[in-house]
Formats: structure tokens, sequence, C-alpha cells
């Protein structure tokens, strides 16, 4: 009798033991889930993206390293990993202390990741802070889609993105982004003003306006305006269209 009972309650034992193992790796496993690091609400890429690679994934990359081309350069947002958009990680990673091989992998995702919100833009950056909120509502009234100028104010932002670091993190203030059609036409801007596709931003902030103006070269801007250009003694202007009009003749350019 008691031999038999004392190999029952081993048996028993052993079943509680087992339990309890699985218990403990199904809440580790529930831990490493948990803390794994994505984009909610956002976009998470789930591949190592190189030169030669193509999709959605790379366009969602590419938009995100827009800012970080040669000087006077600019990255096409077309899905195809070239040798620009090679050129482009590998800045950005040098930017951010990471190893510098132009190829996406955990760390490079892992860096946007911590610098965007959950509506993919940049930290410092909000789409209510590029929308001069005249003669519209949100991102409607000018001549594209909502949909559409919201895309063009995204990269506006990860290139303000990367303005922004190279600058020592500083803030960028922002006097004029995104303008509807009545809101331009209040203020006297051009009738192809780059404000009404939601591509350019006015900026003001703690540095000078040549300083901004001189750095936005190499962070993939087309349009910069500056001091000595009429109108522009009171701001720097940069916009994201993918041929080089600068001018800033009290700044040297």
């Amino acid at each position: 009798m008691t031999n038999h009972f004392s190999t029952r309650a081993i048996r028993i034992l052993s079943i509680l033991g087992l339990f309890a193992a699985m218990l403990a790796a199904t809440v580790a496993t529930q831990v490493v889930t948990a803390t794994k690091a994505h984009a909610d609400g956002c976009y998470t890429w789930s591949r190592t993206l190189n030169q030669g690679t193509s999709g959605e994934d790379v366009r969602q990359l590419q938009i995100r390293v827009a800012g970080y081309p040669a000087y006077g350069e600019h990255i096409a947002t077309d899905g195809i990993f070239g040798p620009a958009t090679k050129a482009a990680v590998q800045r950005f990673q040098t930017a951010y202390g990471l190893t510098a091989d132009g190829i996406a992998t955990a760390a490079t995702y892992s860096k946007i990741y911590a610098l965007q919100d959950d509506d993919c833009t940049p930290i410092h950056f909000t789409y209510a802070e590029l929308d001069d909120g005249c003669g519209g509502s949100g991102y409607d009234g000018g001549p594209l889609s909502e949909a559409a100028t919201k895309a063009n104010a995204l990269q506006t932002m990860w290139q303000l993105e990367a303005l922004r670091h190279a600058l020592g993190d500083q803030a960028l203030n922002i006097s004029s982004g995104f303008r509807s059609v009545p809101c331009n036409n209040s203020v006297g801007g051009a009738s192809n003003s780059q404000h009404l596709y939601g591509r350019s931003a006015d900026l003001t902030g703690v540095h000078s306006f040549c300083t901004m103006a001189k750095r936005a070269r190499y962070h993939g801007f087309g349009g910069i305006f500056g001091p000595g250009y009429p109108g522009h003694d009171d701001h720097t202007h940069i916009d994201i269209r993918t041929s080089n009009s600068w001018s800033a003749p009290n700044c040297g350019i």
C-alpha cells in the first residue's frame, strides 16, 4: 500500500511539474512577443531589404530615408531598392550610429520605429503642425486628393526630421505648411505654390535662416528660398520638388 501510494504521488508530482514548465514557457513566449519592437498603428517590416529588392516595404523605407540623399540629390519613392536607396540607407545608419552597410535589417527598423508615431509621422512633426488650417479642414481644398496631399506631407516631414537631426536635434518651427486654394490666395501665394500640394514648409526656429537653407541642400529639398530672395527675409522656404531651384542670395546660395 505504501509503495503504491508513493508511486502515485510521484506520478502526480511529475504531472504537476510538467504543467508548471509548460505554463512558464507560455508566459515567457507571451513576454517576448509583447516586447518585440514593432510599429503599432503604423507600418512593420517583415524582411531584410537590400539592393535588388522591390515592393511596398521598399517604398515605405524610401519615404523614411528620403532625407538622406547626396548633396543636391533626391530619393525616388518607387519601391525599387537601387544604388541611391542603398546610399541613403547608409547615410541614415551613419547618422544614428548604426552599422552603415546599406542593408535594412532589424537594427535599422528599430531605429525607424523609435523615430515614428503611430500614424507614421516622425516624432517631432505632426500633420496638424504642417497644416495652415485656413481655407480648408485638414488636407482638403488643394489641387490633389486629400490622401495624395497627406502622402506628400508625410515625406516632407521625414525630410524635415533628417534636417532637424543634422542640425543638432533642435526645434524647426513651421510658420506655413499645406495651404488650400482659398488659403493660398488669401496670403498671396503663387498659383503653383508647392504649399498647395503638401510638399513644403516655411521654417523659423533657433537656427539662422541661412543655416537652415544651406543644410537643406543635403536632405533632398529641391526648393530652397531664403534671405535675399523676394519675400523670404523672415523665413526659409523648403520643398520636396525633385528638380533643384535654390535661391538665398544673402546666404551665398
